[in-house]
């Protein structure tokens, strides 16, 4: 493990004051500049001493040199005493696997092994939602009809009543 000597962050003259500007260093260009004469007050200057050691500079705090690997041949071409390899971004699950599976049996060391399941889920989950959709459009075709139906049955019911209410009313008025 390598320990790298800690370094401040290195803020813009009146970042804090002017929001607009952003914190991103610029060099302090000013004649009365405080944080040019070096005022301790006005934040620290990026400086020739805080730079790292020769033999820590560049590397990976685990202490190996990182190779960025986009296939499988070019893991060839890692020492594995000295070098770690981290798979690109742009490489997919499948061909991520199959190099991680190469590097074991390389002994090489793999710095990002993990595969992103999360794309995975998404479609299962993509896949899901449209069954679902499937099953509901199903469903709700299914109720119109029904609904439908009901309609058709409750106005046909009504009829009847008011075919009896009327012969009944009719029955009435012969017997008056």
């Amino acid at each position: 493990m390598i320990k790298k000597t800690k370094k401040p962050k290195f803020h813009r003259q009146n970042s804090q004051v002017k929001k607009r500007q952003g914190t991103r260093w610029r060099k302090p260009r000013g004649i009365d500049s405080k944080q040019r004469k070096g005022d301790k007050s006005r934040g620290a200057k990026p400086t020739i001493g805080y730079r790292q050691p020769k033999k820590i500079r560049g590397k990976h705090p685990s202490g190996y040199e990182e190779i960025l690997i986009k296939n499988i041949n070019q893991l060839n071409k890692v020492n594995k005493e000295t070098q770690a390899v981290r798979i690109s971004a742009t490489v997919g699950a499948k061909k991520k696997q199959e190099i991680i599976k190469k590097a074991n049996e390389l002994k090489i060391k793999v710095l990002n092994p993990r595969i992103n399941k999360k794309k995975k889920i998404i479609k299962k989950k993509k896949k899901e939602t449209s069954k679902e959709k499937k099953e509901e459009a199903k469903k709700t075709t299914s109720k119109k009809q029904e609904t439908k139906e009901s309609k058709e049955t409750k106005k046909e019911e009504k009829k009847k009543e008011t075919k009896e209410q009327k012969q009944g009313k009719d029955t009435k008025k012969e017997k008056n």
